[in-house]
């Protein structure tokens, strides 16, 4: 059987939700393009639907649906599609897991529960209790800057171990920088970990990672995809130097105090012909000077090739 990471790849794109900027409704034919967009560029090796990326937090159920069957349809088979069924109660984990098992996506990514902030034990069994509701790949998601808990490795270890369908993780641990090297330790060898910070990918493939799943790539998934080659392939002073002339441009997302990188994001992809509209409340639309920042980015990474 092959790994998680040989069937999803090294970069997995979380796709943005567009929202019309006068309703403020998903608009699923901008979507439509979007993805068309990232495959043909080759952008991604597979799509993550309504992640942390994709606002999930602010979306309905019913828009969650419809955004998973919009993006399997416009994909057909393209790439591996990956769903984002985070959710702060375990009914409805399950159910969004069950729609996108019936959409045939390849695998659905799972955050740990947020708000309640639950000991290990509650984590285990929110995670053990959304994998036995379907029969395809989970990826647990763990992030604590936005959940307020971090998944330890021997939570990790306990569902690895006990559920065959749980063969990855997304772990964006910024809190525990050097959890990813304690996975290794505490699963099998065909278990999958994906970096979730654009920033940490050459640290996360030194640590063993399989890639990482990248909102930035939305923009620069050919740069993305130069730097990681280079590192595969023992070349790693050119895999730095792409990563040094990225690095401004991730840390330019999210300015200002800002954690939450998607309204600036959101206005590199307006600025570059994607009008993907504004973040949904209580997030604010990126100001004129982030734009007038992350425009010089864009242009200056255009100007560049490796």
């Amino acid at each position: 059987m092959r790994t998680l990471g040989e069937k999803l790849g090294h970069i997995i794109v979380p796709l943005v939700t567009p929202f019309d900027e006068i309703s403020g409704e998903v608009n699923f034919k901008e979507a439509e393009k979007l993805v068309d967009f990232i495959v043909e560029k080759k952008y991604c090796d597979s799509i993550a639907v309504t992640g942390t990326t994709g606002e999930f937090s602010t979306m309905t159920t019913e828009e969650r649906i419809k955004m998973f069957q919009v993006v399997q349809e416009t994909v057909a088979g393209r790439v591996p599609l990956v769903a984002g069924v985070g959710a702060s109660s375990v009914k409805e984990a399950i159910k969004l897991s069950q729609e996108a098992e019936r959409f045939g996506y390849d695998a659905v990514m799972v955050v740990a529960p947020y708000y309640c902030k639950p000991i290990q034990e509650g984590i285990y069994n929110f995670f053990k209790t959304v994998a036995k509701s379907v029969n395809i790949d989970i990826i647990l998601y763990n992030i604590p800057l936005f959940t307020g808990v971090n998944v330890e490795p021997e939570t990790v270890s306990r569902l690895v171990n006990e559920l065959e369908n749980v063969r990855g993780i997304k772990d964006e641990s910024g809190i525990n920088p050097t959890q990813m090297t304690v996975y290794a330790r505490v699963t099998p060898k065909d278990f999958t970990v994906y970096n979730g910070d654009d920033i940490m990918v050459l640290c996360g493939l030194v640590q063993g990672a399989a890639g990482v799943v990248s909102g930035g790539s939305h923009l620069i998934g050919d740069k993305m995809r130069t730097m990681i080659n280079y590192f595969t392939s023992g070349q790693n002073e050119k895999a730095l130097k792409i990563h040094n002339e990225l690095d401004p441009f991730f840390r330019a997302l999210a300015p200002n105090g800002r954690i939450n990188p998607i309204p600036v994001l959101k206005a590199a992809l307006e600025i570059t012909g994607h009008p993907v509209g504004p973040p949904r409340s209580p997030l604010s639309k990126a100001t004129t000077e982030e734009k007038a920042q992350i425009e010089k980015h864009l242009i200056r990474l255009a100007d560049l090739s490796f």
